[in-house]
């Protein structure tokens, strides 16, 4: 047994597993914990657009919101330009101050405030929106109570017990909220498909990439760098289509949210897989087996940068900025748009087809620097096959 363990650890693979372990503990806790710090102190970079139709309070009341909300406050636009930046998820929730707020505070029945909300992000910025409605409603709440009572002072100044009893009810709850979310997302099995489909594509092709690279080598004495390089890049095509049909076809078949269809689901997919398969292989061209230690890395941080768990907004400029140049952001903002609702796909795919000529200029060029080995005799060539 002694002389297996002094074999077994003789050879490289061993060490380099032990390694690789290791290095994933420590790039994934050092990106982790940098990239989620302070993610709650960063709160007033969400938005949220106050669209203001009441005559009365209305300026009052968005002057108090500016100057007590956590989050930022958008104004000067109306109803539908709010909801088209909500789409966009330029704003993370409308607050519309219906054109009859005051006047609805002085009857008996309670004013509304209505909130909008897009689902179609990650779960944190509904569960924050929601906290920040409730604030608004609890302030306009309390701005109207004081009205009506500094009113009810004005003009009865001595009220009965009975009188003064109804009065403090129906002062007690003046504003309620009206809550309506759009691209309502159904479940949280739903809510986590986006980031699912970007963790197993980017790890299936890392995977596939450190295997077409060990094959790629196994064939370097026998056939050209660019003849090698060709195929490669063909397989890689052609895989993606076909992985990509499999993965939207299992979301399907456990009864996963497509908004836009089954084929719209596919073809971005297939997109963004590509454009993942292109990526991770990139770094195999340029740095050869060790371009797996730079796939992990990127992993990671696109893990924390792409928004698929934690808005984007509240991560640290360092993060966002990488997020940016990595396809995952693209790859998670389209999915949330293909399979929950919302516009700007084309954006997303116009990014990510510009990573994916990024990485195949350089596969190009990594190609073109190399030299090939030495070509193999045919009898020797005849002998291996």
């Amino acid at each position: 047994m002694g002389q297996v363990f002094k074999a077994f650890f003789k050879l490289p693979t061993t060490k380099v597993g032990i390694i690789t372990a290791v290095l994933f503990q420590l790039i994934f806790t050092v990106i982790w914990m940098t990239g989620y710090q302070g993610i709650t102190d960063r709160i007033d970079r969400l938005n949220v657009a106050i669209v203001n139709q009441d005559e009365k309070m209305g300026a009052a009341i968005v002057q108090n919101l500016q100057d007590n909300l956590p989050v930022g406050v958008k104004t000067g636009m109306d109803l539908a330009q709010a909801q088209d930046m909500l789409q966009k998820r330029e704003v993370q929730m409308v607050v519309e101050i219906p054109a009859d707020f005051a006047s609805a505070t002085q009857t008996q029945q309670p004013a509304v405030l209505n909130y909008f909300v897009n689902e179609s992000n990650p779960i944190m910025i509904k569960n924050m929106m929601t906290s920040v409605a409730d604030t608004i409603t609890a302030g306009v709440n309390k701005q109207a109570i004081a009205g009506g009572l500094t009113a009810i002072l004005s003009t009865q100044g001595n009220l009965p017990a009975e009188a003064a009893q109804s009065a403090a009810g129906v002062m007690s709850e003046r504003v309620v909220s009206n809550i309506e979310s759009v691209n309502v997302v159904q479940g949280m099995n739903n809510q986590m498909v986006p980031m699912m489909m970007v963790l197993a594509s980017y790890v299936g092709a890392m995977i596939m990439g450190q295997n077409f690279q060990v094959s790629s080598m196994a064939l370097g004495a026998r056939f050209g760098r660019w003849q090698r390089m060709a195929v490669r890049l063909i397989v890689t095509a052609a895989a993606s289509v076909v992985v990509s049909l499999v993965g939207t076809s299992l979301v399907a078949a456990f009864g996963g949210q497509m908004e836009h269809g089954f084929l719209a689901l596919w073809g971005f997919q297939a997109l963004f897989l590509l454009t993942f398969m292109f990526v991770a292989q990139m770094f195999l061209f340029l740095f050869g087996m060790a371009g797996m230690l730079f796939n992990i890395l990127v992993l990671s941080v696109q893990l924390v940068s792409s928004g698929a768990m934690m808005p984007r907004e509240l991560l640290p400029d360092f993060y966002q900025g990488l997020g940016s140049i990595f396809p995952a952001t693209y790859a998670v903002d389209g999915l949330m748009n293909t399979l929950f609702g919302g516009t700007g796909t084309g954006g997303d795919v116009a990014g990510l087809l510009i990573i994916f000529a990024v990485a195949l200029v350089l596969i190009v060029g990594a190609t073109a620097l190399r030299r090939d080995k030495a070509p193999v005799p045919p009898v020797v060539a005849a002998a291996e096959a």
